[in-house]
């Protein structure tokens, strides 16, 4: 009971500081990934906040796994490197008797992990997406803000207003720079406002201006200004809402329409949870260190057979998506695979003095070969 509960409390402590740091890595990512899409006129301003949150929420689970694993391999190599897991191995404990308080440790992180996963993510991608869509929908003109150029959507159009109505639908003192097979032509207008013809396009109707075409030092150069002229800023599409993403759907939707991409979503959903369980498992024979030596090539082969086991699960999630193997007859191989090697792991660490131990059983495989070859001399 004593271990167990200086286990626990060490365990917390590690996870704690392993999360933190995970944690405040993945938010500074974001928030330079997403403050540059703001930056480049591909996400609202005013959404940066909501869609950091909404990302973070998508990568917990994944940090979530990451925290278990190094918490406990942290943990372990520890007790290794004080000699602590001399005085366990004296005592006649084995290495087996980590395993329950490693999984009582672990069972809140696993059921986060499932939370997260099977329903917050999904809600959280839903979010995102509706976000982004939103300011797609959004003509060029609404995304420009007063007094800086921006790029259009489709890179070949530069804007500059001086001032938005509160509407977003008026401008004043407007400047568009089109490039169009390698000809520059320039609008100027003093002001200007959105229209919509009965085919759904969208039209920015400029007054009081001039269109310049071509640059003044060549000869087909050409000057004119205008009353009213009408630019062509969106054109109505015939796609609706579209398919959403496999990644924003619930379960129950991705069972409704078994297509590849939900099937591979499915899987991935799966594979979280028995991942966290059994990378926490893994942590423990992998912890293993010799205090003279140092924990430096355990860190290297920990961080390799996580990284060879995350990116078995894409591949097969990839080979569900391609239609090369089903939902049924993937799911299982990597975990098994991995649960295999945790077994193996387990027992090649035992006590030398266990009889499970690969060194004792070779060590009876070698006296009963020698005692055949004595009485058969």
């Amino acid at each position: 009971m004593i271990f167990q509960r200086a286990l626990r409390q060490e365990l917390a402590s590690a996870s704690g500081a392993v999360f933190t740091t995970l944690f405040t890595i993945t938010i500074t990512f974001m928030l330079i990934k997403i403050l540059g899409q703001a930056a480049g006129g591909k996400v609202a301003s005013a959404d940066v906040v909501a869609l950091i949150g909404f990302a973070i929420l998508t990568y917990l689970p994944i940090l979530f796994i990451l925290t278990g694993f190094i918490s406990v391999l942290l943990v372990v190599t520890r007790s290794y490197r004080d000699s602590e897991m001399v005085v366990w191995f004296a005592s006649g404990l084995s290495l087996s008797q980590w395993i329950k308080p490693i999984l009582r440790f672990g069972t809140p992180i696993f059921l986060l992990t499932i939370v997260l996963s099977f329903i917050v993510t999904p809600w959280a991608n839903q979010q995102s997406q509706e976000f982004r869509e939103r300011y797609d929908k959004r003509s060029d003109i609404a995304k420009v803000s007063p007094g800086k150029f921006q790029e259009s959507a489709s890179s070949d159009r530069i804007f500059f207003v001086e001032e938005v109505a509160g509407d977003l639908s008026k401008v004043q003192n407007i400047f568009i720079n089109t490039i169009k097979d390698g000809r520059s032509s320039v609008v100027v207008a003093k002001e200007g406002k959105i229209d919509i013809d009965e085919k759904g396009d969208r039209f920015l109707v400029m007054s009081k201006g001039s269109r310049y075409d071509g640059l003044p030092t060549e000869p087909d150069f050409q000057m004119m200004q205008f009353e009213k002229y009408g630019l062509l800023v969106t054109a109505q599409t015939k796609a609706g809402a579209g398919n959403k993403s496999a990644k924003a759907l619930q379960i129950p939707a991705l069972l409704a329409d078994p297509n590849s991409f939900n099937l591979g979503e499915i899987f991935w959903r799966i594979s979280l949870p028995i991942m966290c369980a059994v990378l926490m498992l893994l942590a423990v024979p992998l912890g293993y260190v010799n205090p003279r030596v140092g924990r430096s090539a355990n860190l290297i082969i920990s961080l390799l057979l996580v990284m060879v086991y995350l990116n078995l699960v894409n591949i097969v999630q990839a080979n569900i998506v391609q239609n090369r193997f089903s939902l049924g007859q993937a799911w299982w191989p990597p975990h098994l695979s991995a649960i295999v090697l945790v077994a193996l792991l387990f027992v090649w660490r035992l006590k030398v003095n266990s009889r499970l131990h690969p060194l004792v059983i070779w060590s009876k495989i070698k006296y009963r070969l020698l005692k055949k070859v004595r009485s058969a001399k």
